[in-house]
């Protein structure tokens, strides 16, 4: 097996399926990672494990946490609702730390499995306004991870990998059809229903809409 190892970030969405892409195409042997986290939509980690089947992952784990038990989140209390407009600042389906909880529990995976390259699908283009997908929360995660862990203090340190962080929704896509993605298998939307059927009305689903015009291909997702 190939010993160049990396940890993806798997949600089983459009950017993060193309990253699993784009690391394989790199030569790395990719282990995915999703969470079930309390989000409503939930039929995401479904859209996970076969997003996971197709581009042929080692493995795939699949982590649960109770983000919902702290709330502050559309995507994880019911009583918010996701908004179906746009909205100035930070939206209502911001989940608190989500990123950084996220990337310290692939860090750890990472260090088990002696990978040194862990991807994440953020994107400081076309996106929400999340404080943790900005370049300079990468670049802060990668430096604390370095200090953080046995393996960066004794030299063996840690590269966060953010390859979408400058691309358009539309790149991105593109990016993955040359890639072989199907995205078909991916959910988006944030407040899918229990078979993955998308609103077409919430922010990710307007982004993902336009990125596919913007691509010049047909819209593959499935909508209620």
């Amino acid at each position: 097996m190939n010993d160049k190892k990396a940890v993806i970030l798997l949600s089983g969405g459009l950017d993060s399926a193309t990253v699993v892409a784009m690391a394989k195409a790199e030569g790395y042997s990719c282990y995915s990672m999703s969470f079930d986290y309390g989000q409503r939509h939930r039929a995401e980690l479904q859209a996970a494990e076969r997003v996971a089947r197709q581009l042929g992952v080692v493995e795939h784990k699949m982590i649960g946490l109770n983000l919902n038990g702290i709330g502050g989140s559309a995507l994880t209390d019911s009583s918010i609702a996701v908004p179906e407009s746009p909205t100035e600042g930070i939206p209502a389906t911001y989940v608190p730390a989500r990123n950084t909880v996220f990337l310290a529990l692939a860090l750890g995976w990472a260090e088990v499995l002696e990978a040194r390259d862990i991807f994440i699908g953020v994107n400081a283009v076309d996106y929400s306004g999340y404080p943790d997908c900005r370049p300079e929360f990468v670049e802060a995660f990668e430096r604390m991870a370095n200090l953080a862990t046995r393996a960066g203090v004794e030299g063996q340190g840690f590269s966060i990998r953010a390859p979408l962080q400058q691309m358009s929704k539309g790149e991105i896509i593109q990016a993955g059809m040359r890639l072989g993605v199907d995205y078909a298998l991916t959910v988006s939307c944030y407040q899918a229903d229990d078979e993955g059927r998308a609103c077409g009305k919430c922010d990710s689903c307007r982004l993902r809409a336009a990125g596919f015009a913007a691509a010049g291909v047909p819209d593959v997702t499935r909508y209620c």
